[in-house]
């Protein structure tokens, strides 16, 4: 038994992401390729979905609930506004809510949170990872502890769906799920244009493990590895990056986003490519629409490069489950443990990063907003509309640290759940801007769907 457990340990291999025998800009997992008839395009809906366990899953399913219970009618067709959703933006524990309902849609509301929300994954996972079979397996080499969530993760949840699932479905919103490359240090996202450089093919790739890498916390869990393909398909390096490179003074940040776009392109020096958890470089899910504003001159240009027509209403909603930082060790004279101080070290920039990437995000969308606004007159001015849903946000000093105190881990007691979820209806309805919006659509929250235990609440 013993010699039989060393063979299979030793035999065994992480899934190797597929080469793309060709480069076609055109194909792929990109959002132009989800036209969604029953989406219109010119309403722009965006939720971005924060790291944070199950914390952050159950907020961010609480929105996407309440989401699905308001009635417009927009361009001569009632629909939900959850059917508006262009894109969702998701890290860690937000990107199981994401790839749930993008995969799933409505099956979200009937067995999430059987599934996930209410069940000890993080029990499961221990226990898959101890079972002796799997603690050989992951003292290989070539396979680590994140294959095991991965295997998990596809066994209870997502049942061996990979990206061209998504793709052939055809159906809106478009999700980001969003990594950290561990030695740039920089956001991966599981989208075609990022597996374009390195030559692989998003379509054959399972979804679980894609949401695995999003939440594979440093230490408890191993790096997720992809190979790097990069040669093999025809792939050319857009010109931006070489005029980018040749002129740092010119924009410093276009020259290391072309230095990053560089790195994946020599397969010699980085034939592989290690991803860690979404929250080491942006914990919010903000980044990659921030990167894709960033490079666009106006709202129309980003609603082209997001698959949109000519704008009229462009919202975006963020879910943040962030907590502050933990400051106990600031009560004892002791020295603090080698625990603590990864911990701490680990959370420090993610909450420095969270904080100036939310601020940098606030700031270019309100100056959009404001050069749409001076800009054009007439109808054809697009309307933006910035919807905050946080924890930070509760108005109730005390009932704000009950939530802020919840632990971010993938186990959380039903009851916690259930209050998450409520939470993030009361945060929503409440915010004026949400309000704003109902208003200007014309239409009032309708009564929740059967078992919902909030009140509707009316804009009038």
């Amino acid at each position: 038994m013993v010699a039989a457990l060393v063979f299979v340990g030793g035999c065994a291999h992480y899934p190797v992401n597929a080469p793309l025998e060709r480069h076609d800009p055109t194909a792929g997992y990109h959002v132009e390729n989800l036209p969604d008839a029953g989406n219109s395009g010119s309403l722009l809906v965006v939720l971005t979905f924060s790291g944070g366990g199950t914390r952050a899953a159950a907020l961010a399913y609480g929105v996407l609930d309440q989401l699905a219970q308001v009635e417009i009618e927009w361009e001569g067709r009632q629909k939900r506004l959850l059917d508006e959703v262009d894109l969702i933006s998701a890290v860690s524990g937000g990107s199981y809510t994401a790839a749930y309902y993008a995969l799933y849609r409505d099956r979200l509301f009937m067995d999430f949170e059987r599934d996930f929300l209410k069940r000890d994954v993080q029990g499961d996972i221990t226990r898959k990872i101890l079972a002796p079979g799997n603690v050989v397996r992951a003292s290989a080499p070539m396979f680590g502890r994140i294959d095991l969530v991965a295997e998990y993760l596809d066994d209870t949840l997502f049942h061996g769906a990979t990206y061209g699932d998504l793709l052939r479905s055809g159906l809106r919103p478009f999700v980001l799920i969003n990594a950290s490359d561990m030695s740039l240090g920089t956001r991966f996202e599981f989208t075609q244009d990022q597996f374009d450089p390195i030559c692989s093919d998003l379509s054959s790739y399972p979804i679980a493990r894609a949401v695995a890498a999003s939440s594979a916390v440093p230490i408890a869990f191993s790096p997720l590895t992809l190979r790097n393909h990069a040669g093999q398909c025809g792939y050319r390096e857009p010109a931006w990056v070489q005029s980018s490179l040749a002129d740092r003074a010119a924009s410093a940040r276009r020259y290391y986003k072309a230095s990053e776009l560089r790195s994946y392109l020599d397969a010699d020096k980085r034939p592989f490519i290690h991803l860690l958890d979404g929250a080491i470089s942006d914990n919010t899910g903000l980044r990659g629409l921030l990167d894709r504003m960033l490079s666009q001159a106006s709202p129309q240009d980003l609603a082209r490069s997001l698959g949109a027509g000519e704008l009229r209403k462009v919202v975006l909603i963020t879910v943040s489950a962030e907590t502050r930082p933990d400051m106990s060790l600031d009560r004892v004279e002791s020295v603090p443990t080698m625990f603590q101080v990864a911990r701490n070290v680990k959370d420090i920039p993610i909450n420095h990063n969270s904080f100036e990437t939310a601020e940098l995000f606030r700031a270019r969308f309100e100056n959009l907003a404001r050069r749409e606004r001076s800009g054009i007159d007439g109808p054809e001015a697009a309307d933006f509309y910035l919807i905050e849903v946080a924890l930070e946000g509760i108005s109730d000093k005390v009932e704000r640290e009950q939530f802020m105190s919840i632990p971010t881990s993938l186990r959380l007691a039903g009851d916690s759940v259930d209050r998450v979820k409520a939470m993030a209806a009361r945060l929503l309805t409440g915010s004026a801007e949400y309000g704003r919006l109902l208003h200007d659509l014309g239409r009032r929250q309708e009564a929740g769907r059967k078992g919902s235990d909030m009140p509707p609440v009316v804009d009038e």
